[in-house]
């Protein structure tokens, strides 16, 4: 399953380098669903190189999922995986909000945080499969 965590681990790479576009391009709520992305491909990537089948968006129980498969548990990344679940839906849904639209309720700084985040995550994910497990 190793091919595969690195197929997803490149995936990932590549979301987290959309969202740094459409970050500058002042898209900032599809900036962040773009780092969401990321961070969960590099989940999911994570469990592939365990021989676990990922299924599901939250970045937060994929990592669970993972820590608890190699009994440890790094609290920064949940508390980023937390945050960045936050933006699965509320970033691309107008109905998500109490009025406008999405993409009025996303700031630069939001979107700065959770690409921040998402670094965080595919940076841990990068160490531990270029590290071989």
């Amino acid at each position: 399953m190793r091919g595969e965590a690195l197929r997803w681990l490149s995936e990932a790479r590549w979301d987290l380098e959309t969202a740094r576009f459409l970050h500058e391009a002042e898209r900032f709520n599809a900036a962040c669903f773009y780092a969401h992305q990321s961070a969960e491909k590099a989940a999911k990537a994570l469990l592939y190189s365990v021989n676990e089948a990922p299924w599901g968006h939250s970045v937060r129980v994929l990592l669970e999922r993972y820590f608890c498969r190699m009994g440890e548990r790094v609290e920064e990344l949940l508390h980023h995986a937390r945050v960045l679940d936050r933006h699965y839906i509320p970033s691309r849904y107008p109905n998500a909000h109490p009025s406008g639209t999405a993409y009025e309720a996303y700031s630069a700084m939001d979107s700065s945080e959770a690409i921040r985040m998402a670094e965080r995550v595919l940076e841990y994910a990068s160490g531990r499969l270029e590290a071989g497990g």
